[in-house]
């Protein structure tokens, strides 16, 4: 397609994530879904759908222990209490992620110390987690950005080395793998969520995987309001929540998990059919991906140089616009650290907790010490990704791309 024909072509309408086009839900969630109502069970507890989800999705990842939970963020929360921090115990975490993966660690206790990434992958590595840990380090979070891995081996060697925890957090980062091994599965625990837009969806729900019995043991306590279901004097050991994911939930999961390989496969193959499209444009830069790796595309990220793009990534998204495709310059906007719930601490009433309990270093900011995370920011556009793209919405994208760079 030349640049002409598109400017002269109707706009195309891009299959969406937020609704049916862009999505795998069909029939077999239908039927599941159904199967469930009819049985009149709907709680996970007495039910039959969770608990095959849960076996199939530990299969699935290799794993010796999975659980489903209400969301995403449940799934965070659920790691960090597996971990147990005291109060004042620091988890290093990303400069780059959802705040649904931050508050989880402040919920418990906890204060997040901020480790910068690497501009090329708004990944944490190894390089940027060391500086971070101190003797209050309890856990470190690592967040698979993208669906692309972070450089585990050297995580894991550092943390090994240190007898620190990894939590890796994978809700962008289905079948993705380093070294030939799916993430999730490398770390303590591994978290994932079946939000809307995520490569399976539920609409909300998450899954926590491990290969530590005693770390399942709690996970599966802090879902069930630490109720000890099946023993034999149960009680309630801990102050734990609800986070149980419904018997209407793991029935469209046990149908999505089954679609899993395709839709992995479908968005990677269009990823690299887009890659080769935009080889030698001027200013843009497609995805790195280290060699031992395996991104799995939950977005398909573009570095936009705004030496050379007036505007940079913000430039981009406006022209693209006008073709019909809404990305996302700068992903989030802001490092994380500069929202008002760290800037102001603001968290439980006025007491500013856990945040009374923090070493100074642990809250310092300075953006100084963020210049991978700063640079990655502000070249980063965020394209709209799902495994419903066909040749043409890859051709579509690449001339619309081409076009706007032109102009």
């Amino acid at each position: 397609m030349s640049n002409s024909v598109l400017t002269e072509k109707k706009l195309l309408t891009l299959p969406s994530d937020q609704e049916a086009s862009g999505r795998t839900l069909g029939a077999e969630e239908i039927a599941l879904i159904t199967e469930a109502i009819q049985s009149g069970t709907l709680t996970s507890t007495k039910g039959n759908f969770v608990k095959t989800l849960e076996k199939l999705f530990a299969e699935l990842v290799g794993v010796k222990h999975a659980y489903g939970c209400a969301s995403g963020s449940a799934a965070v929360h659920v790691a960090i209490a597996a971990i147990d921090p005291e109060p004042g115990d620091e988890i290093i975490t990303t400069s780059i992620t959802d705040m649904g993966a931050l508050t989880p660690i402040i919920y418990q206790g906890a204060i997040p110390v901020f480790a910068d990434v690497d501009p090329k992958t708004w990944n944490v590595t190894a390089e940027t987690i060391e500086p971070c840990i101190s003797d209050r380090t309890k856990a470190i979070i690592v967040t698979h950005l993208f669906g692309n891995p972070c450089n585990m081996t050297e995580i894991m060697e550092l943390a090994r080395s240190r007898n620190i925890p990894v939590i890796e957090d994978c809700a962008q980062a289905y079948g993705a793998k380093h070294n030939g091994q799916q993430v999730g599965s490398i770390g303590d625990i591994g978290c994932f969520s079946l939000q809307q837009g995520k490569h399976i969806t539920t609409g909300e729900g998450g899954l926590v995987a491990t290969n530590n019995d005693a770390l399942a043991r709690r996970m599966y306590l802090f879902i069930n309001k630490a109720w000890g279901y099946g023993d034999p004097n149960p009680d309630h050991y801990f102050l734990a929540l609800n986070y149980r994911m419904c018997e209407l939930q793991g029935a469209v999961a046990v149908g999505q998990l089954s679609k899993l390989e395709s839709v992995v496969h479908s968005r990677v193959t269009s990823a690299n059919k887009l890659r080769e499209k935009l080889q030698g444009i001027a200013g843009i830069t497609t995805p790195w991906v280290d060699p031992r790796n395996i991104h799995t595309y939950w977005k398909y990220c573009l570095s936009v140089d705004g030496n050379i793009i007036p505007n940079g990534p913000v430039g981009m998204a406006q022209k693209l616009k006008t073709k019909g495709i809404f990305s996302a310059p700068r992903y989030i906007q802001k490092p994380a650290f500069m929202c008002e719930i760290f800037q102001k601490q603001n968290t439980f009433g006025k007491s500013r907790f856990p945040f009374t309990l923090a070493r100074l270093e642990a809250v310092d900011y300075s953006r100084e010490r963020f210049t991978g995370t700063y640079a990655g920011l502000e070249s980063v556009l965020v394209l709209p990704w799902n495994e419903r793209y066909t040749d043409e919405h890859i051709d579509y994208i690449a001339d619309s791309i081409r076009e706007a760079v032109a102009e």
